[in-house]
C-alpha cells in the first residue's frame, strides 16, 4: 500500500488514482483481503467445508434421507467406529436442494457427530473471516476519508 491523498473530492490509493469513496473502499478491501489470507488456517476451513459436502454417491438409503455422504462422514466412521455417546448430540445436515436450509438431527454416534461438525467448523471460520475483513476495511477506509464519506 502507497500513501493515501485526496485532490478535488478523489482519492489516491495504492499508486490508483482519481478513485471515488466507493472505489477507495473496494481497493481498501482487497488490501485487508490479501493481508488476511496468509495463512494455513483459511486453507484448513475451506478443506473442511468442502469436505462436508454430499458428494459421494451411496446405495443403500432410505427414501427420505438426504442423498450421498461426505469424505468427512466417510473417514470419521473408520476412524470411529462403533463409539457411542452417553448423551445425543445436535448434527446439522445441509439441503441438496438448498444449500442455505439446514436441519437438526440428533445422534448417539461419535463418527457421525463429527463426520458432520467438520464443515460446521469450517463454516464458522470462514464467517469469522468475512466479519474481520468487513470491520478491517470499514475501519481503515473511515480513517483516510473526509467527515461525509465516512460508513457510520
Amino acid at each position: 500500500m502507497d500513501t493515501t491523498e485526496q485532490l478535488n473530492g478523489t482519492y489516491f490509493y495504492g499508486g490508483l488514482t482519481n478513485l471515488s469513496s466507493g472505489e477507495l473502499f473496494f481497493w481498501i478491501m482487497i488490501d485487508v483481503t490479501a493481508e488476511h489470507f496468509t495463512g494455513a488456517k483459511d486453507v484448513f476451513a475451506a478443506a473442511a467445508v468442502y469436505s462436508g459436502q454430499n458428494t459421494i454417491k451411496v446405495s443403500g438409503k432410505f427414501g427420505n434421507s438426504t442423498p450421498g455422504t461426505s469424505y468427512a462422514s466417510q473417514y470419521s466412521r473408520k476412524l470411529l467406529r462403533g463409539r457411542m455417546m452417553p448423551i445425543q448430540l445436535p448434527t446439522w445436515i445441509q439441503s441438496p436442494v438448498n444449500p442455505f436450509k439446514v436441519k437438526r438431527v440428533m445422534t448417539y454416534k461419535l463418527a457421525t457427530f463429527v463426520g458432520r461438525t467438520i464443515p460446521v467448523i469450517g463454516w464458522a471460520v470462514l464467517t469469522a473471516d468475512v466479519a474481520y475483513i468487513s470491520y478491517e476495511s470499514m475501519v481503515r477506509y473511515n480513517r483516510i476519508v473526509n467527515k461525509e464519506d465516512k460508513i457510520w
